[in-house]
């Protein structure tokens, strides 16, 4: 059962597209937030089945440090930002300058750190996917979780398995410029109600399905 299997490389590059702008503004969100240049680039936007989704996450039982954003409105759906542990304490130490923080301890300031990034990324794509498709769309405030990939995406694999059995993944590189050339990646995950891709290309005027 696929709910995407007819979609077409138009809609993907469109989808693309709208990760590119998310992704612009959240580089320039966070170059102001952390007085720094940071780049930005969405290489990749695939569809992909539950289990290639967790391999390309580092397998089920891989620890990940995730945000969990849901959206509501003319759209609605959630969102998982994955970021393997080491990776999200780079931005944490970048966010409070303080090298002693980590996610892995789970302390308040690591958490609430975290979170603004999240708020920073997954905003940024939000905000990109409204203005493209003029949809007005809500989202709530970012939860955090430090678990095995399978139990992060367990709950919203299970909403989205009545009517599909894949996801929307979208590979986003992170490049910092300033401290270091070593880039972060992050894996974007979709997970949309029903009807929400037909009302996204509707609202540009493209057929889901030509």
């Amino acid at each position: 059962m696929s709910y995407f299997s007819n979609m077409k490389k138009l809609q993907l590059d469109i989808l693309k597209e709208i990760g590119n702008i998310g992704a612009g503004n959240a580089a320039t969100s966070l170059s102001q937030f952390l007085n720094m240049n940071v780049s930005m680039d969405v290489p990749e936007v695939n569809i992909v089945s539950f289990d290639q989704l967790m391999e390309l996450a580092g397998g089920a039982d891989d620890i990940q440090a995730a945000v969990f954003v849901s959206f509501e409105g003319e759209i609605s759906g959630s969102v998982y930002l994955l970021f393997t542990p080491n990776d999200a304490d780079r931005f944490i130490k970048l966010l409070t300058n303080d090298e002693t923080q980590s996610v892995n301890e789970e302390n308040e300031i690591a958490i609430s750190a975290f979170k603004e990034l999240g708020n920073i990324l997954v905003g940024s794509y939000l905000r990109a996917l409204s203005d493209f498709t003029n949809l007005q769309l809500y989202q709530s405030v970012p939860n955090v979780t430090i678990d095995m990939v399978g139990a992060i995406l367990s709950e919203g694999i299970l909403e989205i398995s009545t009517v599909s059995d894949e996801v929307i993944m979208i590979e986003t590189i992170l490049q910092e410029f300033d401290h270091n050339t070593d880039s972060i990646s992050t894996h974007f995950v979709l997970l949309p109600d029903p009807l929400t891709y037909e009302k996204i290309f509707s609202s540009l005027g493209v057929n889901s399905y030509e």
